[in-house]
């Protein structure tokens, strides 16, 4: 799996902490960067053969469709990209005008990952998003008329604005576009954003735990009702419609993470890129790799694992754990999972996966933290 970090936005969003700058100043230079990185790291993953590559960030759509057919041409010098690869772009409505999609269908791009979030006006004005309601539902369909069938859309509930009318309209409005995937995610209050800034100036209401739990399972009974297999907490998909990139992350395959401030994982050790896309070029331009990494302990990969794991369908594997960790570890994790199952917020599948409950899913991060090992 390759995963490209594009650190360009028109504006700010205004719950986003992740790295992006809103000058297209660096473009090319980073572009440059980019390529003489996966150069210069290629050897990091054992297996030659990519199943997976995402463009995400970001905003990956405010590149040309030139620029992101010549990063997937890079990758094709240095490895074997599988014929059925899925290649996923992240994308904001507004971007996806006729003549960008038009563009992006001569690229090897063959999924999009929609940042929707609403298709009502004032929910996304709040938001500071790029894009209007007439665009968020635009998109959609311009990117289906061009024949793109794998699409994900992404939603946001618990916030503010959102009443569960509104949070129904905005689930059946995906479900009528016949969207085969959709993730949603709970709004949450990140420090060094302009969210948390208003809600300490009294701006804006702060976030309710109590709304998220309940549209969280508004969430899950409206997509399941409608044929959506819940796979993973924050993703819905059709039948046999997962997200090859993500489900390996969760599944603890290895990625290489390519642009600034983007992380990558091989099994044994992370390593992550320095989020400044001035010192990451210039790095890359001094054959430097600016990154950091870390070598992963026996606890370390054991908490890895049961932190992806438990948030899918397929649950913990106690086998895995007892092949993979050892029988003191397996005896542990059945030890710490006794009161989350007595209490129904896991259950056992067919006797050796731990798997969550709707009522555990609301409480996962909780649970997993309670699983941890600590050295």
């Amino acid at each position: 799996m390759i995963y490209f970090h594009i650190p360009f936005c028109k504006q700010a969003c205004h719950y986003c902490d992740f790295h992006f700058s809103t000058s297209l100043n660096y473009k090319a230079d980073m572009l440059t960067a980019m390529q003489r990185e996966l150069k210069m790291r290629a050897p990091y993953l054992n297996d030659n053969s990519i199943h997976s590559i995402y463009f995400g960030g970001g905003t990956p759509s405010i590149m040309e469709a030139d620029d992101i057919a010549r990063l997937i041409a890079e990758v094709a010098k240095h490895y074997d990209i599988a014929a059925d690869a899925e290649i996923t772009l992240e994308a904001n409505p507004d971007d996806l005008t006729a003549t960008k999609v038009t563009a992006l269908r001569q690229t090897p791009i063959n999924r999009f990952s929609i940042g929707i979030q609403s298709f009502f006006e004032e929910d996304l004005r709040w938001m500071n998003r790029a894009h209007n309601a007439t665009e968020a539902d635009a998109s959609i369909k311009r990117v289906q008329d061009a024949g793109f069938e794998n699409i994900t859309c992404d939603l946001i509930y618990g916030y503010p604005l959102l009443t569960d009318i509104k949070w129904k309209e905005n689930m059946q409005k995906l479900i009528a576009l016949d969207v085969p995937h959709i993730s949603s995610y709970a709004m949450t209050v990140e420090k060094k954003t302009a969210l948390n800034h208003q809600i300490k100036q009294g701006k804006t209401a702060p976030i309710s735990d109590a709304q998220s739990a309940e549209q969280m399972l508004m969430l899950i009974e409206c997509m399941t009702g409608n044929g959506y297999e819940h796979y993973e907490i924050s993703n819905f998909a059709k039948p046999g419609r997962y997200a090859k990139h993500n489900t390996n992350y969760w599944k603890g395959k290895s990625y290489l993470g390519i642009g600034p401030s983007a992380h990558s994982f091989n099994g044994h050790s992370r390593a992550w890129n320095v989020a400044n896309n001035a010192h990451y070029i210039k790095g890359i331009f001094n054959n430097d790799l600016p990154l950091e990494t870390e070598d992963l302990s026996v606890y370390d990969r054991y908490n890895e694992y049961i932190m992806t794991s438990l948030r899918t369908k397929w649950g913990v594997d106690i086998n895995f754990v007892d092949n993979n960790f050892g029988a003191d570890y397996s005896k542990q994790l059945k030890k710490d999972a006794a009161l989350y199952l007595e209490d129904k917020d896991i259950c056992m599948e067919k006797e050796r996966f731990l798997v969550l409950t709707p009522k555990g899913k609301l409480i996962a991060d909780q649970i997993a933290a309670a699983l941890f090992l600590v050295d």
